[in-house]
């Protein structure tokens, strides 16, 4: 198996902040403040973000929103 092949579902950090619309500086903030868990590429060490995990991120934003508070 390609080492790459088990990095499907995975976003670099470009990636992740354009796939839920934020800067990289608030992405990075976000990994600070513990909102957001990056995983390690293990070939060279770059944070990657789990698709699944920004689109949870996603929807708690939304719920946020919609309701006025956190859920």
């Amino acid at each position: 198996m390609n080492p790459e092949d088990k990095l499907n579902g995975y976003l670099k950090v470009g990636e992740a902040a354009k796939f839920i619309g934020v800067s990289l500086a608030t992405l990075r903030n976000w990994d600070k403040a513990g909102k957001l868990m990056p995983y390690r590429n293990p070939l060279n060490n770059y944070r990657l973000y789990k698709r699944v995990d920004l689109e949870k991120l996603l929807n708690e934003v939304k719920k946020t929103n919609s309701s006025g508070k956190a859920s």
